[in-house]
């Protein structure tokens, strides 16, 4: 059997795999994502060849072409990056010193129990993050939103990293998102209780939205979340909160108390629950907040040895009294969304990968990488109006290979910048 081979013909014209990053920069720039930049950090040192929207800008070629961490720009596409008239690359030492340079020094919480954590709070580049929002108009000043907090595991074995609760060592950043976009971080220490200085960190990204002229209408937030000490805030700063309650005995005593007439049967997702709300006091006496309970028969037919039946009992606290048990379940229960959004980031944002060695240059880091995440929503639904194939709800990686990865190259034509894409999609609708 004869082997085909073919004949290889090398040609000298610069053309680039990465056509489609051409549009991202021009939008970078068009936005007045760059000048927000400039403006917000101010001039760089002395001697140095790159502004920070420069390398802000690397940061985001970087990830919207498929790299992982800033060695991709120096060994993969440096050369390729450069050849977009008036971008200016940097190399990946000064993308990591800028990192460095934006870091503020960790700070000291010392728990009830008299334990001493490290908390990163950079109030600088949050501020930026939300004013790139607003910039990009994915947030608008005087609109209310809903709000959802969490804080993630971030896992890692930097020298800093500590031993979190699932017993891996990293960091337990608090995010608060409104929808898929992060509007604030605050790393953490990996063994912190989650309890330890939340109520604090909360209110520090309750009032970088009011600073904005953004206001919460209703707060989301699970179990970790559950202390006198949030509740008092989020109630402060939302119309309507809720919240995984804990079970403790004298909740399960309540809860066994409930008339059956009380009771009432749903269907959600297709599955058939009870439910029942109970006024609720434990915390604040003169305030009246509800707690809806949710019971979910288990598989197994052996009943409980306390509640007396084969039920698991949840329970959300709420001050929501004007809708239904079954409304408040279906709410709370659409805060999964948001934790997608810390999939996307360790996944196709790099959280996955820290680039440095202390809490403080990583606190950066995340913040940074949850802007480049932003301006990725606002960039796929410009282009998803335009390419029918990319839905607004795509994936990275869908977009780099469906729209990034396109030959293209760069010509001088006519005392003017000309880029021609060996592609007959629809890449001049975008670029008009």
């Amino acid at each position: 059997m004869k082997i085909f081979v073919p004949k290889v013909v090398k040609l000298s014209d610069n053309i680039t795999p990465f056509g489609g990053i051409s549009y991202v920069n021009a939008e970078f720039n068009n936005c007045g994502l760059s000048q927000l930049i400039d403006n917000e950090l101010g001039v760089r040192g002395n001697g140095t060849g790159y502004s920070h929207s420069d390398i802000f800008r690397t940061w985001f070629n970087l990830f919207f072409c498929g790299g992982e961490c800033a060695e991709d720009i120096q060994v993969h596409l440096r050369d390729t990056l450069a050849q977009i008239p008036g971008n200016t690359v940097p190399s990946a030492d000064t993308m990591l010193r800028e990192v460095k340079s934006l870091a503020v020094e960790n700070t000291e919480v010392v728990s009830s129990s008299g334990k001493v954590y490290q908390f990163n709070i950079n109030e600088k580049m949050n501020r930026l993050n939300m004013e790139s929002l607003l910039l990009t108009v994915q947030l608008e000043r005087g609109k209310s939103y809903d709000f959802d907090y969490d804080n993630q595991i971030i896992s890692h074995e930097k020298y800093d990293a500590k031993k979190t609760y699932k017993m891996n060592t990293g960091y337990f950043p608090g995010v608060a998102t409104i929808r898929d976009k992060i509007v604030y971080i605050e790393n953490r220490d990996g063994n912190a209780n989650v309890k330890t200085g939340q109520a604090e960190t909360m209110e520090r990204g309750y009032q970088l939205l009011k600073e904005h002229d953004i206001t919460i209408n209703r707060s989301r937030m699970d179990a970790g979340s559950y202390s006198e000490e949030v509740i008092k805030v989020v109630s402060i700063y939302s119309r309507l909160f809720y919240i995984r309650a804990n079970k403790c005995m004298s909740l399960c005593d309540r809860i066994r108390e409930i008339p059956q007439a009380d009771w009432k049967n749903v269907e959600i997702n297709f599955k058939g629950y009870k439910v029942a709300s109970l006024p609720f006091t434990q915390f604040l006496e003169d305030r009246y907040y509800r707690l809806v309970v949710m019971g979910e028969k288990r598989d197994e037919r052996q009943a409980d040895l306390f509640f007396g039946d084969n039920c698991i009992y949840r329970c959300i606290l709420t001050n929501d009294w004007d809708s239904t048990e079954q409304e408040i379940i279906e709410y709370y229960n659409q805060r999964g969304s948001s934790e997608k959004t810390f999939d996307i980031q360790n996944n196709d944002f790099g959280w996955s990968h820290l680039p440095c060695s202390d809490m403080n240059h990583n606190t950066v880091y995340l913040i940074l990488t949850a802007m480049i995440k932003n301006f990725y929503n606002f960039i796929i639904r410009k282009v998803s109006k335009v390419f029918t194939d990319i839905p607004p709800t795509s994936r990275l990686k869908r977009f780099i290979f469906r729209f990034i990865c396109v030959p293209g190259r760069w010509y001088y034509r006519s005392r003017q910048w000309t880029l021609g894409l060996y592609s007959d999609r629809p890449y001049d609708k975008l670029f008009a």
